[in-house]
């Protein structure tokens, strides 16, 4: 089945987080997270899987993904520092 799932993977429980920093400035907690490897997972159940952790390697990842012809992760990387206390959900 020809589907790709794309994990923006910023290791974080970031709305949780925003709402900690937000009502309890500096004393975040529980919020960080140790993911496994998306892709190698992926890659284990016979699946296409990478990872991409700069922007300009989306386009060509993604098009690997389509092109596998399967099911396909593409994991993206992002920093947790950019978490905006100030938005708004």
């Amino acid at each position: 089945m020809p589907i790709v799932v794309i994990v923006v993977n910023n290791a974080i429980y970031g709305s949780i987080r925003m709402h900690q920093e937000r009502h309890f400035p500096g004393r975040p907690s529980g919020t960080f997270l140790t993911n496994p490897d998306f892709a190698a997972l992926a890659q284990s159940y016979g699946a296409h899987g990478e990872v991409v952790t700069q922007d300009s390697e989306f386009p060509a990842a993604f098009a690997r993904a389509l092109a596998a012809g399967g099911p396909a992760i593409v994991e993206v990387r992002v920093p947790s520092n950019q978490l905006t206390p100030d938005m708004i959900i």
